[in-house]
């Protein structure tokens, strides 16, 4: 692959998901448990209704927000406590430019993974 059209692209990308980062992470005070319904600028197509009680559900929740979002969303509908509690996981089904994004910003998200996935 061409690097120079995906160095732009991959920079676009990261710029975007920065963009969008709350300035701590104690921001994120959204829900921890119950149902959350996004709204359609977020999911336009299939489940909209999420069980922060079912960790599947959970993990499917915090993956599209953090792709979709806008700021005021990731505020709004995710955790601080539950993101960082997900983060291991979390970290290896989200694309590499929100995981890097993420991880530049807020340090304390590799602190939770485990030492063999922190590098993955």
């Amino acid at each position: 692959m061409d690097s120079t059209i995906t160095a732009p692209r991959a920079e676009v990308l990261r710029d975007r998901y920065r963009s969008r980062l709350p300035e701590r992470l104690h921001e994120l005070a959204g829900p921890v448990e119950g149902n959350v319904d996004l709204p359609l600028h977020i999911v336009w197509s299939g489940r909209t209704s999420y069980s922060l009680d079912r960790p599947k559900s959970r993990m499917t929740l915090y993956r599209t927000v953090l792709a979709e979002g806008l700021s005021e969303d990731l505020v709004a509908l995710l955790h601080h406590r539950l993101l960082a509690d997900q983060w291991p996981v979390l970290r290896r089904l989200i694309s590499p430019y929100i995981r890097e994004v993420w991880e530049d910003a807020f340090p304390e998200l590799l602190r939770t993974a485990p030492a063999d996935t922190a590098a993955a």
